[in-house]
């Protein structure tokens, strides 16, 4: 079901930041439009704990899958009308698709995988996830500029529907992960001050999770923008993002194998440096991200209950990833150029690997009392 599910996003992420720098002929009001989608998500992750806090992986996957296909819906509108509010809009309702995504499989893990597994789980995720991004881009590519945009879009939506009928038929036979939502009182502030109170024993793992996203960020905006340039010259060129992409598929299995369980904040702090330093982005990246999710859901699983406030602070630096990068990437093309602006990123994520190295402590502690009085 991911694999289907993020086909059909990763034809859009190559098609979508393209169209809407085409259409308004600015790297960096491309970038303001794609990080509206992560204001909506880092809103929403100040929200969604209490609202989901019964919710469990079946129904957040469907919620994931029902706003795939309203995003398709309104990118069809909005090639026929390439307007700032349609623009905006669906920037919004692909902001809350990653969301109930990302609660769906940070809930799917915590509750149901071993500690010993979880890293590999995260990997083994990780790789379906690589293929589909990896292929993603190349099938966007391939019909956007063969055939046209709508059908780039209309072969994103078959992608995800396949998916549903997958998860529909998987839910048959499993319904332990259906649960019912309750109602309670819900305050942002109190979701704020529970994020500082958390924020203050897990901040390393915060940084890694930013600075990662930030640099994914760049090559889903300007780096889509530099493949499709790149791609009209010669169609080899069209492979910058599948390139990148392509070594999480086969890294993630070795990681996975690994089952490894313990020091998983240094190993992703090592890989964050290593990743662009060394210009093997995709192979450390892929080392990086399943070690630093598998600390969250070990958070999370630690947690127990209050676990969703875990789910959406995580969350919550992705979407201020996908807030600062876009922008940034944007405003560095727009002095250096697309191809430049990689090796800027490059320089600023040794930086802050190289610090976190330093002060990042071994085991990262939680104020127990204070979550279990939450409530």
């Amino acid at each position: 079901m991911l694999f289907f599910l993020y086909l059909g996003d990763g034809i859009l992420s190559d098609w979508v930041p393209s169209f809407i720098q085409g259409s308004t002929k600015s790297s960096i009001t491309m970038g303001l439009i794609i990080s509206f989608s992560s204001v909506v998500g880092f809103l929403a992750d100040l929200v969604f704990p209490g609202l989901l806090k019964k919710l469990k992986t079946k129904k957040l996957m469907l919620m994931a899958i029902g706003t795939s296909l309203l995003f398709c819906g309104i990118l069809l509108w909005m090639i026929a009308w390439p307007i700032l509010l349609l623009f905006l809009f669906s920037m919004a309702v692909w902001g809350l698709y990653y969301e109930f995504l990302g609660f769906g499989s940070q809930q799917f893990v915590s509750e149901s995988v071993p500690l010993q597994s979880r890293s590999g789980v995260w990997a083994i995720m990780g790789v379906f996830r690589s293929l589909a991004y990896f292929l993603g881009p190349i099938i966007g590519s391939y019909v956007a500029l063969s055939i046209g945009n709508s059908e780039t879009v209309w072969v994103a939506v078959a992608s995800v529907i396949v998916g549903l009928l997958i998860w529909l038929s998987w839910g048959k036979r499993n319904t332990n992960y259906a649960t019912e939502i309750t109602k309670e009182r819900f305050l942002i502030w109190q979701e704020v001050k529970r994020w500082k109170t958390l924020s203050v024993h897990v901040w390393p793992i915060l940084v890694i999770s930013v600075v990662m996203g930030i640099v994914d960020a760049t090559f889903w905006t300007t780096g889509t923008v530099l493949s499709d340039s790149m791609a009209r010259d010669n169609w080899l060129g069209g492979m910058f993002l599948p390139a990148y992409m392509l070594p999480m598929v086969f890294v993630g299995i070795i990681v996975a194998k690994w089952g490894i369980y313990r020091g998983k904040k240094k190993i992703a702090e090592t890989f964050m440096l290593v990743a662009l330093v060394s210009l093997l982005s995709g192979a450390a990246l892929s080392i990086a991200w399943p070690m630093t999710e598998a600390v969250y859901s070990d958070i999370t699983e630690r947690m127990g209950y209050e676990g969703k406030h875990m789910m959406g602070l995580s969350s919550s630096t992705l979407s201020l990833a996908y807030i600062i990068g876009p922008v940034m990437a944007g405003g560095i093309a727009q002095l250096v150029g697309e191809r430049l602006t990689f090796s800027v990123m490059g320089i600023l994520m040794a930086l802050v690997a190289l610090i976190l190295l330093i002060v990042t402590p071994r085991k990262l502690r939680l104020p127990q009392s204070e979550i279990q009085a939450w409530d």
